[in-house]
């Protein structure tokens, strides 16, 4: 297995850079995995791909407004920190640029929110590897005010509404980028799949750095995957080990909520789904044995990236990439706020 097997051409004027709307006025293809069709649909039609009693399982983790700038001390270089993980009060886990420079005692000043507070200082207390640095701040009050809602590096053009950068169904607060699948979802779709007897389940699962970290080995398997913090409670396990003894389907509604049930299953350890509160650091690449997950809903992802590994391994190779050539041939709209994919 190699990274560049999961390659493929994107033409740049196929990345999304705006949401569509409505929400669920994206187009959805349908890939069937055993008989290899694919099939094109909108996404509001996802009602006809659903029977009663499947169960749906959608991450509910809201983004935060990660993305802080501010200026070294005393030079006034500029700096950019993106938010990862509270370790403790005060402290997170960054990703910086430039990072070079930016090593162990380094001094930041970051930009306030003039409205509300003036600029506030942060220190480098430990370098990682990459950009990767811990951050202790002097002050953790201002930083939901000085933060933005980070968007991804391919999205180039201002995001009017915040908003639409979550799911409606956001509640945990915690991401540093959006479970995109479930971009999609209006309050009223969701309404007429649960009155079609469809259970909605809602588990949690912080998205982190991998989301922007291209692989950049030449075998996968030596990638180093971003531990993520998730949470699915006895209730969400006991509904769905119920569904699938009495042969309902599980639905994952992003690559996150997969990952995060596919950990509950190995948790469980041949027992069924486990109760999970912890890190994920489960990479799924092609050959994973996926225990508790028959369908999945996902966005259309980078090359190289984990995602199109996980993508792969749950659909097939040579499927995937079959219906990413058809996607691009039809003009789908790639990424976060791209169209989506459902495999059955």
């Amino acid at each position: 297995m190699k990274t560049s097997d999961f390659d493929y051409n994107l033409p740049p004027e196929l990345i999304a850079q705006h949401p569509i709307e409505p929400r669920d006025g994206s187009r959805l293809m349908v890939v069937d995995r055993a008989g290899g069709a694919i099939a094109h649909r909108r996404f509001h039609e996802i009602t006809a791909c659903l029977r009663q009693g499947d169960c749906l399982v959608f991450n509910q983790s809201r983004v935060i407004p990660a993305r802080l700038k501010g200026r070294r001390v005393p030079s006034g270089g500029r700096v950019e920190l993106l938010l990862l993980r509270r370790q403790e009060a005060g402290v997170w886990e960054t990703l910086v640029k430039p990072a070079r420079r930016l090593q162990a005692g380094a001094a930041i000043e970051i930009s306030g929110d003039g409205a509300t507070a003036g600029p506030f200082n942060a220190e480098i207390i430990e370098a990682g590897e990459g950009g990767l640095r811990t951050v202790r701040f002097a002050d953790e009050a201002p930083l939901a005010a000085a933060g933005e809602i980070p968007l991804p590096p391919y999205i180039h053009e201002p995001l009017a509404d915040p908003e639409r950068y979550q799911t409606v169904y956001a509640r945990v607060a915690g991401s540093v980028a959006a479970p995109t699948a479930g971009l999609h979802f209006t309050p009223g779709l969701l309404e007429a799949i649960g009155a079609m007897g469809v259970r909605c389940l809602f588990v949690t699962l912080h998205v982190g750095l991998d989301t922007f970290r291209p692989v950049k080995e030449d075998d996968p398997r030596r990638h180093h995957i971003y531990r993520e913090y998730g949470v699915l409670d006895k209730n969400i396990a006991d509904e769905l080990n119920r569904a699938r003894r009495e042969g309902r389907r599980v639905i994952g509604v992003g690559t996150t909520a997969v990952r995060l049930v596919e950990q509950a299953a190995l948790a469980g350890e041949g027992a069924g789904i486990a109760p999970y509160e912890g890190w994920v650091e489960l990479f799924i690449l092609p050959g994973h044995r996926f225990r508790a997950v028959d369908a999945m809903i996902t966005n259309f992802h980078l090359p190289r990236s984990t995602l199109l590994m996980l993508v792969s391994a749950f659909g097939g190779r040579d499927l995937i990439l079959k219906a990413y050539a058809e996607a691009i041939a039809w003009s789908y709209r790639f990424y976060s706020f791209g169209d989506a994919m459902l495999i059955l």
